[in-house]
């Protein structure tokens, strides 16, 4: 009988087999001892055995450390939001700079793969060292977060200057150590421009760049500060940030903020450096929020130095701007459609509430009388609910004066509804997802689906473009079939088909792309039709021989996102509770538009109730003729022509309300100058004045009407 195999080495000596274990064992213990990068608290040391090959300690100021990974001989390390490759001496060989902080690290798939997370928002990168340089094949799109843009200067900040030429040696890749080598050398000029050059001769992402320009500008290196912005503008079109695609100001600010370095650079007078970098903005970021003021400062400040010429093509620069816009106002247009919204809800506001408080004190004595067999005023709402409804105060009025009051109505709930939609649209308009520079990555899709976008081919023009950029062909393709017939959408079918070699397809979707949007630069482009655009000229200098791609304009991403005034209204008012607690949304706004719905609804069911007469003798009392006097048009609203009075009478007031101090219209500037406050001004005069002769009119022909029916009873 053949026993089992594994019974056979029982039968063995047992001496041998230990000792070969015994020698195994400690060849791995020994190379345990020998390899090793450990981390401990956050100092990273190498060590060989017992000795210390080389160690780095990193201040907690730099944010977590994840790792080491070590690959070979090489070893990885998350800091914060970047990783760091260090060689076997410990030299740094490469950085890699992302979107978030580093959360993991693994080489178990034969690649290195870092894990970011920023906030609930996780992304996954590949990291490849060919070349000797440290890169991200994938994608990055940096998110408006100054913890992570920042990152670099803010390590460099934090060396103290007993340490600095250590740090500076330790790491070569952060061109902010070699700055500060270059101002502490002052008196040496050759060892300060060699520090610039090392600076400069380096790869990092365009929000350090502009920062680092910004540094070399103020330490007096102005060339360098030049050749630091264009490297920012080549990495930024690289990552496909575009001059058609706004950003906000927060995004603008944690990319360096060269809108806030102009206006230093204004203040200080130094309006060579403020060319170049007004240069920067208008090249890479001509729509950032609030560029139109400083190009409107910037054209004026050249007008007083005598510099016209420059000055005209500023403001013809600003406003070619404005095509695509809503209503062509602009890109901060839609601040100016808020302001307008709240000046005419505010003068239908007051004309609605003079129309009601003239025609309450007109009935006020007559419904008395009426209600008081019903068991007066208040509780005849009670006792007898159907007759009391009968004699509300509206129910003495006469058709057309409820129709003209339901008008107003209708008008103050469509302007309050053009006002929350405004507000929606703006708070969109400016989410990171919209108003970043460029559209897609990780952080900014995870934005984009959370403004639940409407379906539509404007959406699906958003959604594949933003596939597009990050590379993902399929997905764009589809998002941009479902956006046909939209021109912008073929002109981006055709940039997918030139990538692929299809040159026939390509051209044949330019041609149709053009064919139905004649002014669409991108299909001219691609056509080489060679149109006149600021886009295309940053498009051939910083992505030649690329097609372009089309980016929608203010009016496509506002129907995205917001849709019309009716489908605001419909959301607004079927769910009220969420309309209360909507935060881009004024609580007074809100409160607002229920109530005018309300009131609106209540106008409209009195048309169905029939006319309480009013007797003669108590159609005019005193209270209502004074607010007929006080109140111009208020009591003439049974005619079109009253109504227009009591119109023109609650837009002057309206606009002439900034004057008291009260209440403004900061988006209207135009309300606050002399020519237009006395405009404003002669308008309320006028209607005082036509109101007055029609006050008199009605007085004398209610004199004769009561004359008329004394002198009739008298004969019966």
């Amino acid at each position: 009988m053949t026993r089992p195999i594994w019974t056979c080495p029982l039968r063995r000596p047992a001496g041998p087999l230990l000792a070969r274990g015994a020698a195994l064992l400690a060849a791995g213990l020994l190379t345990l001892a020998q390899a090793g990068a450990v981390l401990e608290d956050r100092t990273l040391r190498a060590e060989d055995g017992p000795r210390l090959l080389w160690s780095r300690t990193f201040p907690p100021g730099l944010g977590n450390l994840t790792g080491p990974l070590e690959v070979g001989a090489t070893v990885y390390l998350g800091v914060g939001p970047v990783v760091y490759a260090f060689g076997p001496d410990g030299a740094v060989q490469g950085r890699a700079d992302l979107p978030g902080p580093v959360t993991s690290l693994d080489a178990s798939g034969g690649v290195v793969r870092v894990t970011t997370q920023l906030g609930s928002v996780n992304e996954r990168f590949t990291l490849d060292s060919a070349g000797g340089l440290l890169n991200v094949q994938e994608r990055v799109v940096f998110p408006p977060d100054p913890d992570v843009t920042g990152w670099l200067a803010r390590a460099a900040d934090s060396v103290p200057p007993a340490d600095l030429e250590r740090a500076a040696a330790q790491d070569p890749l952060n061109p902010f150590l070699a700055l500060r080598q270059a101002q502490a050398a002052r008196g040496d000029d050759y060892a300060a421009l060699s520090a610039v050059r090392r600076a400069l001769n380096v790869s990092m992402p365009f929000p350090a760049w502009v920062q680092l320009a910004a540094r070399l500008d103020g330490a007096g290196f102005p060339s360098a500060a030049d050749l630091a912005l264009d490297r920012a503008r080549r990495d930024a079109a690289a990552r496909g940030l575009d001059p058609d695609v706004p950003i906000s100001r927060a995004a603008l600010g944690a990319y360096g903020n060269p809108s806030g370095y102009v206006g230093t650079l204004l203040e200080q007078n130094r309006l060579a450096r403020a060319a170049t970098w007004m240069t920067y903005l208008r090249d890479l970021h001509p729509r950032f929020q609030g560029g139109a003021a400083l190009y409107t400062r910037y054209a004026r400040i050249l007008d007083e130095q005598g510099r016209e010429g420059e000055a005209e093509e500023w403001r013809q620069f600003t406003r070619s701007l404005s095509s695509g816009t809503l209503y062509n106002l602009g890109p901060e247009g839609l601040d100016r459609v808020r302001g307008a919204a709240r000046l005419a809800a505010l003068a239908l506001l007051l004309t609605l509430t003079a129309a009601l408080l003239t025609l309450a004190a007109r009935a006020w004595s007559a419904q008395w009388e009426d209600t008081r067999a019903l068991g007066g005023r208040y509780r005849s709402w009670v006792r007898h609910p159907l007759s009391r409804a009968r004699r509300v105060f509206v129910g003495y009025t006469s058709p057309s004066e409820r129709l003209m009051l339901t008008l107003l109505g209708a008008a103050l709930l469509g302007t309050l509804g053009g006002l929350h939609w405004a507000a929606h649209a703006g708070a969109a308009q400016q989410s990171p997802a919209l108003s970043g520079g460029t559209y897609g990555g990780g952080w900014g899709n995870a934005q984009l689906a959370d403004l639940t976008l409407r379906p539509g081919p404007d959406a699906a023009l958003l959604t594949g473009l933003a596939a597009q950029l990050d590379g993902q062909d399929g997905l764009a393709r589809s998002l941009y079939t479902r956006a046909l017939p939209d021109a912008c959408a073929r002109n981006n079918l055709g940039v997918i088909a030139q990538a692929r070699g299809d040159e026939p397809q390509a051209r044949d979707l330019y041609r149709a792309a053009l064919s139905t949007r004649p002014d669409l630069s991108a299909a001219a482009f691609n056509l080489g039709l060679n149109p006149g655009a600021a886009s295309l000229e940053f498009q051939r200098t910083n992505r030649p021989g690329e097609p372009r791609l089309c980016y929608p304009d203010q009016r496509s991403v506002t129907r995205a996102v917001t849709g019309d005034l009716s489908v605001t209204l419909r959301a607004a008012l079927s769910s009220p509770a969420a309309l209360l607690t909507d935060p881009a949304v004024g609580r007074r706004v809100a409160l607002g538009l229920l109530g005018s719905a309300v009131l609106t609804g209540l106008l409209a069911l009195s048309l169905l109730l029939p006319r309480t007469p009013l007797p003669p003798r108590l159609s005019r009392p005193a209270g209502f003729r004074l607010l007929a006097l006080a109140l111009p048009g208020s009591s003439l609203i049974d005619s079109p022509w009253g109504g227009i009075l009591l119109l023109a009478w609650g837009g002057a007031v309206a606009g002439l309300a900034p004057a008291t101090g009260l209440t403004g219209f900061p988006t209207l500037p135009e309300l606050t100058r002399g020519g237009a406050q006395a405009a404003l001004t002669g308008l309320l005069v006028l209607t005082y004045v036509v109101n007055t002769l029609a006050f008199v009119a009605a007085e004398v022909q209610h004199a004769r009407r009561l004359r008329r029916d004394a002198a009739d009873t008298g004969r019966s």
